[in-house]
């Protein structure tokens, strides 16, 4: 799989890694300007570690929902367009701010991804939304944010099991967002995000 411009394979302490360039974030480690992305301190990292399509190729215009405090969402920032992030709670948007203070790409939005109508008046058509949200609806919130996505955008999503239902098997889990996910959305890939991320998925899908 080829890496989005702007990301690339970095040797830090001897150990190789995938690395973006731009101001350290969480104590990630720096080698001439490149910082490391620590895979299993991020779900997108680990899909690009796992070799997932995730159609990323550089300088797209993205929608980030459950941004955080950025750690993810700054290294996006680094290789991406305009980086919409959207976060609801007000201390990790404070970190977050923080981090936008040197990326003037990225733009903090201290809002809830459940409702883009809060939004809507300050996002543009982005061609790529990015999803990390701890919530129950995880399918429902892609579905109520695919109107910013462009014809051909790609929806990339971390469904997080236990966020959905603690009581019940992962997989069954899934397998019930992947059928809310297809009314709106067609399924291009989707991949267990193990041994970086336990009961994640990865999903890949761009809107019918």
């Amino acid at each position: 799989m080829t890496l989005p411009d702007g990301v690339r394979r970095r040797t830090f302490d001897g150990m190789d890694a995938l690395a973006t360039r731009g101001e350290p974030v969480y104590g990630e480690a720096v080698a001439d300007g490149w910082r490391q992305w620590i895979a299993d301190r991020s779900k997108l990292g680990a899909m690009l570690e796992l070799g997932i399509d995730t159609g990323l190729a550089g300088g797209e215009t993205v929608l980030y929902l459950g941004a955080a405090s950025g750690t993810t969402v700054s290294h996006v920032a680094d290789f991406a367009g305009p980086t919409y992030a959207v976060e609801f709670a007000p201390r990790p948007m404070r970190d977050l701010v923080e981090v936008a203070e040197g990326r003037d790409r990225l733009f903090p939005l201290l809002k809830d991804a459940r409702a883009p109508e809060t939004y809507a008046h300050v996002v543009e058509p982005v061609d790529v939304i990015v999803q990390d949200v701890a919530t129950r609806g995880q399918a429902d919130v892609a579905l109520a944010n695919r109107r910013f996505l462009t014809d051909d955008g790609r929806l990339i999503m971390a469904i997080k099991a236990r966020s959905e239902d603690v009581t019940r098997e992962p997989d069954a889990v899934f397998a019930d967002v992947i059928d809310r996910l297809e009314t709106g959305y067609e399924i291009l890939d989707r991949q267990s995000l193990e041994p970086y991320h336990d009961d994640h998925l990865a999903v890949i899908a761009r809107p019918r």
